[in-house]
């Protein structure tokens, strides 16, 4: 029993093999559901932080709520416009010879995307470390009364 030309063109499906996509999009959409509400916590809320004196020579860099930059460097913060943050970062880190740490505190409500640009620009600039400074939740104690 000899198939035909006709029989075995019949036999050949034309059909797309979805099981690959499937399998591309159940990890897409693994991988999404874990990212997706660390990108929505912004940077956390320490309950505990370490009470921790400032040492000489830090330099700090704030982002207020209208999303400008502070620079301290130890006489207190100024603000410095978007353009001029990279050379300024620059020269400072070019003097320090052993750590270049950036100690970064954010106002929460601020999208993350202006604090990913300040982390660019101080990875730039030749910042190793980025420290982020957190504020400790406030809690109300009650004391008993009469008691």
């Amino acid at each position: 029993m000899a198939l035909s030309a006709t029989s075995a063109r019949a036999a050949v499906k034309a059909d797309i093999n979805v099981t690959p996509l499937i399998d591309v999009m159940l990890v897409l959409l693994i991988i999404f559901m874990i990212v997706t509400p660390l990108i929505a916590a912004g940077f956390p809320r320490s309950a505990n932080p370490e009470n921790r004196p400032e040492g000489e020579g830090e330099v700090k860099l704030g982002i207020d709520k209208d999303g400008k930059f502070w620079l301290d460097l130890g006489s207190g913060p100024k603000q410095i416009p978007d353009d001029q943050l990279p050379e300024r970062l620059q020269t400072v880190y070019e003097t320090h010879t052993q750590d270049k740490i950036l100690f970064l505190k954010a106002d929460q409500n601020i999208e993350f995307g202006r604090v990913q640009q300040a982390i660019e620009i101080a990875r730039g600039a030749g910042v190793r470390v980025v420290g982020a400074i957190t504020e400790q939740k406030q809690t109300l104690t009650k004391k008993k009364e009469g008691g």
